[in-house]
Order: C-alpha cells, then sequence, then structure tokens
C-alpha cells in the first residue's frame, strides 16, 4: 500500500488523480457531501477545496524544489489536511452558519490510522501528520495571540514538532485553494510567518536552545530566553513509556531498565483484582500515589502506560515536573498486524477490538512535551527518526 501512495504522488505541475485517491483513501468519498461556511470557501465543499488545494500545491514553487520525500510528505498532508471535516461539521440550526471545530486534531489521528495501516514509514507518517495538526496555524499566529502566546513563542514550540518550511507550504496551498475574501491578507500573514521563521533560525531545522532544560520550561511557559541556561533543581530521573497496548513496551522495559522500579496501571490492576477497564480510577490513584512516592524520594523509575493521548501523558509529565523530576518519553509501535496477532498471544482481559477503539485518541509524543523524546525502535523501520522528529 505505501508503494501505491508513493506512486500517487505528481511530478511538480501536474496534477493529482484524484479517482485514484479515492480508492487509496475511501475517507475523502464523504468530501463531496460536506458543505462549507462560503465566507471562507465560497468555492464550494471540502472536495472542490481539496483538489483546488492540490493543484496549488502541485503548481508552486516550493513542491517543485522539494525532494521526493518531502514531495510524498506535502501531498499527502494536502490530501488529508481537510479529511475529519465530514465528522466535524456542525451547522447552526437557526443562522445556518457551517462549522468544523476540531477538525485538523481529528483530522491528524485519522490519517495516523490510515498511514499506519498503509505501512507508511514513521518518519513520513508523522511528518504529514504534525503538518495537519497545525495547518491553520500560519494563517493566524501573527495576529491575536493564541491562549496569551506571542508569535516567537508559537513558530519557536511548532520548529520543535514540524518543518516549518514543508508547514507554510500546504498552509499556502490551503489558502491559494479556496475563494475568499481575506485570501490577499492571509497569504501576506504566511509569508510574514515565514519571514520570522528564518530570522528566529528555525525556517527548517528546530529553534536552537541552551539546553534541553531550558527548553522545557520555556515551552511550559516559564518566562525564561532561549538563549541563556536555566539552574535545574534535583529530581527523580524517570522513564515514560508511551505506545500502544503490544507495542513492546514491557519487553523494552525488561531489557533495558533491569533493577528499576516499576509504576504501572497494569500491575496496580493486578493488585487490585481489577480486569482493565474496571474501577480505572481506584487503578490511576493507586498507581499515582506509588509514582508519587518514588518522586518524592528522587528515586529513578519507569513509568508504564500507554499514554496514548497528549491529554493522558500531560497528566504523567505535569506530575514528575511538579516534583522537579526529569521524563525521558520514549515510544514504540508497532506494524498492526504484529501488534493484534502479539495482543492475542498475551495473557490480558484487553481484546483487539478495544485496541481498535483506542486508536481515536491515539496521538504520538512530540519533543515538546519532555527533555528527551525517544522513538524506536521501530518495529516498521527499525531506525530512529531524526530531524524536527528526532530525539529531543
Amino acid at each position: 500500500m505505501y508503494r501505491q501512495l508513493q506512486s500517487l504522488v505528481p511530478a511538480p505541475g501536474q496534477s493529482a488523480d484524484w479517482p485514484a485517491l479515492l480508492e487509496a483513501y475511501p475517507a475523502l468519498r464523504a468530501l463531496a457531501a460536506t458543505p462549507q461556511d462560503a465566507v471562507y470557501h465560497a468555492e464550494g465543499n471540502v472536495e472542490i477545496h481539496t483538489r483546488m488545494v492540490l493543484d496549488a500545491l502541485c503548481g508552486g514553487a516550493d513542491y517543485a524544489a522539494a525532494s521526493a520525500e518531502e514531495r510524498f510528505v506535502l501531498f499527502h498532508a494536502a490530501v488529508l489536511h481537510d479529511v475529519a471535516k465530514p465528522d466535524t461539521t456542525v451547522i447552526d440550526p437557526e443562522s445556518g452558519k457551517i462549522g468544523q471545530p476540531g477538525h485538523s486534531r481529528r483530522g491528524s489521528i485519522d490519517a495516523r490510522i490510515a498511514l499506519w495501516r498503509a505501512g507508511v514509514p514513521f518518519e513520513s507518517r508523522e511528518a504529514i501528520c504534525r503538518i495537519i495538526a497545525v495547518h491553520q496555524v500560519p494563517f493566524h499566529a501573527l495576529g491575536a495571540n493564541r491562549a496569551g502566546h506571542s508569535a516567537e513563542f508559537i513558530l519557536r514550540r511548532l520548529s520543535w514538532e514540524v518543518d516549518l518550511h514543508l508547514l507554510t507550504a500546504v498552509a499556502e496551498a490551503d489558502m491559494r485553494g479556496r475563494v475568499c475574501a481575506v485570501q490577499a491578507n492571509c497569504l501576506a500573514d504566511i509569508e510574514l510567518f515565514r519571514e520570522l521563521a528564518r530570522e528566529e533560525g528555525c525556517y527548517r531545522q528546530p529553534r536552537a536552545f541552551a539546553d534541553d532544560h531550558t527548553r522545557l520550561a520555556y515551552f511550559r511557559g516559564a518566562n525564561v530566553h532561549p538563549d541563556y541556561a536555566l539552574h535545574r533543581e534535583p529530581g527523580a530521573e524517570v522513564i515514560v513509556m508511551c505506545g500502544l497496548p503490544a507495542s513492546g513496551k514491557n519487553t523494552w522495559v525488561a531489557e533495558h531498565c533491569a533493577g528499576l522500579p516499576v509504576v504501572s496501571f497494569d500491575d496496580a490492576r493486578e493488585e487490585l483484582g481489577l480486569a482493565h477497564g474496571k474501577n480505572e480510577g481506584a487503578v490511576a490513584h493507586h498507581a499515582i500515589d506509588r509514582a508519587r512516592e518514588l518522586l518524592r524520594a528522587h528515586r529513578p523509575f519507569v513509568f508504564n502506560a500507554t499514554h496514548l493521548s497528549g491529554q493522558m501523558r500531560k497528566k504523567t509529565l505535569d506530575l514528575i515536573h511538579n516534583y522537579a523530576g526529569r521524563a525521558r518519553v520514549v515510544y514504540l509501535e508497532a506494524p498492526p498486524e504484529v501488534l493484534f496477532e502479539r495482543n492475542l498471544r498475551r495473557d490480558t482481559s484487553l481484546t483487539n477490538q478495544a485496541i481498535e477503539r483506542m486508536l481515536f485518541r491515539w496521538e504520538v509524543p512530540t519533543p515538546v512535551e519532555a527533555e528527551a523524546v525517544e522513538y524506536g525502535p521501530l518495529v516498521n523501520q527499525g531506525r530512529i527518526p531524526r530531524g524536527p522528529l528526532a530525539q529531543a
């Protein structure tokens, strides 16, 4: 399937094969029946918009200058950038106003599932998903501050999650591939976004920081300058495991963390005599109490859980940070056929059907979440990604 997706990437100046894309991504079939707000999309439905975006992208200078791998990322990010609009469309019954709240984040998850099943290599897949998740940010990053953050903060943080050069190329195509009154202003904002990224030295690479502790403190909202190191208080060193069930976390811990205490929701369930999904509040309370004991004692340990969504990881990482601990996130995954077969062989009450439902909360950690984030060893690649997807 991955080779098929590669074959769909047009040469610069060529048009996309839309019927072939519909075969590759059945979810795209719903775009033609999905309306959009005429203020921002006077061109019509989501399919019309997406095809216009692809024409703008493939005819653009960034696409022409890109490497083959970058074109793959750019093209499939553009194909899937609005894939979640059908499922997120809300129409106000009184005004008739159309909105698709949360379609970027949901779209990144939908794309991750589809590309994982298709066998797309991790680095390319995550580059695509991260662009989808933030594809609208360059439209308004220089306008009204988002959550009180400056444009510099947004740029610096984004540069650790995504290649800003590729992000702005997709954002520009997204804006050119529509009919709206604010198009010219938004295109100007995207260009200013590019210029600020160049000034910050993070247009094609992560923004440099004095060290990892300063970088994390900055991203967590501390009033520090990226170029001056922040003093670090003593605290526990914690390995935070992350990945779908049956992705190999227990095996990795056994091989790499011998002798370290392990905090685990699965162990807590066993100690409490509970099946998976039963009284999860008691399970979490039991595990977190043990983690607090170790953090207070400044003892290194492993927190072994799926930590599948950003929200779930944040709870654990906030706990560690509150005790001046240092988190090293280790993310593991396996191809779908390996993962589901492996789960069938495990002694667990968790079914494959339950894992399928968990996929819709699946958010891969990014380097902004902890002082160190590692990806691998990845079963489907056997290598650890580099660049903005590298070990932080």
